[in-house]
């Protein structure tokens, strides 16, 4: 075991405070990680407020890694010590269901959770917020070389968690795509679904960042409080995609997709949500869900951004300023992404 320096939340909605945690030593197939870039996701939030069910305390959060390899077991092919690469939401699968074959862990039933959740070996994951992480390779992407460490390490989780519904559900050349929010998730959404070719438009509460959503590739930009634009919108979109943690009238959303269109929701509220069933009926709509997607969608979402030149809008800070960081998170105050600098590291 390694101690490594790291911030936790001791207990439920408490502030994060240094610590020290062990990290496991390096196993057969296993890369140990010093971690550079932290991003802070509403996650992060949600898991220190128990918002998703009991916490298991002290909480190390941080699900957005990019950094360097410094050591490699001697069962590992896919890496070596140099290499820049990125972990994010889970660590381990059972590797062996058909989700695990396919490459799309992230579906497995015994998916494991890089924080929050227990270890094959019973002890407690610890995230990002940490100096080093030990993972398994098949776990770990390759960061290209052209996207920055800082601004790639959201992509772990906001990059993959938007890329892998916009693949699936085929955003294109010739299909209207709708973003639902242009907050962390939002901004490379927009992005990301630009660069696919489709036309895109941002659906955000207010007009306040309309400038950065044109400036990031959206087409057009409506603000959700006037109620003359779900009139003005109905039927257009093939595809929308909800980035924002909220329970909206979903109802409302629906009613503004084509035939056969899908509402896709990865903001994940923690609330239950409501929709009117014939919202979807006479234009046979769907109403969907996606996670954060598996392996082979990390590393190809890695280098689609890479070739398009798409990264997250991020503001560093570093680790001592990590609870003003989740409270102005939680009022909505950053554009877009806070992102710890761990080179900075201070306990």
């Amino acid at each position: 075991m390694t101690p490594t320096a790291a911030y936790a939340a001791p207990a439920v909605h408490a502030p994060l405070e240094p610590t020290t945690i062990e990290r496991r030593a390096v196993r057969g197939t296993d890369v140990r990680i010093e971690i550079h870039y932290a991003g802070i996701c509403h996650t992060d939030l949600i898991q220190t407020a128990d918002g998703w069910g009991k916490g298991i305390y002290p909480m190390v959060p941080g699900h957005e890694i990019a950094g360097v390899v410094v050591e490699t077991g001697p069962e590992v092919t896919r890496y070596a010590v140099g290499d820049r690469v990125g972990v994010g939401t889970y660590v381990d699968s059972c590797r062996t269901c058909d989700q695990c074959r396919q490459g799309e862990e992230v579906y497995c039933a015994q998916v494991n959770p890089t924080y929050n959740a227990l270890g094959r070996d019973g002890s407690p994951n610890h995230g990002g917020f940490s100096q080093e992480i030990v993972v398994d390779e098949r776990y770990v992407a390759r960061i290209p070389d052209s996207l920055p460490l800082d601004a790639a390490a959201p992509l772990m989780c906001a990059g993959v968690t938007t890329y892998s519904p916009l693949a699936h559900w085929k955003a294109g050349p010739g299909v209207k795509v709708a973003v639902l929010g242009m907050g962390g998730l939002g901004h490379i959404a927009v992005q990301i679904a630009h660069a696919m070719g489709a036309e895109v438009t941002v659906l955000s509460r207010t007009l306040n960042k309309k400038d950065d959503g044109i400036a990031l590739g959206a087409d057009h930009y409506y603000a959700t409080e006037d109620p003359a634009v779900f009139e003005q919108l109905a039927g257009r979109f093939d595809l929308i995609l909800c980035t924002v943690s909220d329970a909206l009238d979903f109802s409302a959303y629906l009613g503004l997709l084509a035939k056969d269109g899908t509402l896709v929701n990865v903001g994940a509220p923690a609330d239950d949500i409501t929709m009117n069933n014939w919202a979807l009926i006479p234009a046979r709509r769907s109403y969907a869900a996606s996670s954060a997607g598996g392996m082979k969608d990390t590393q190809d979402m890695l280098d689609f951004c890479a070739a398009h030149q798409v990264a997250a809008r991020i503001e560093k800070i570093e680790m001592k300023d990590v609870n003003d960081a989740f409270d102005r998170l939680h009022h909505s105050q950053v554009r877009y992404r806070f992102v710890i600098d761990m080179t900075k590291f201070n306990g």
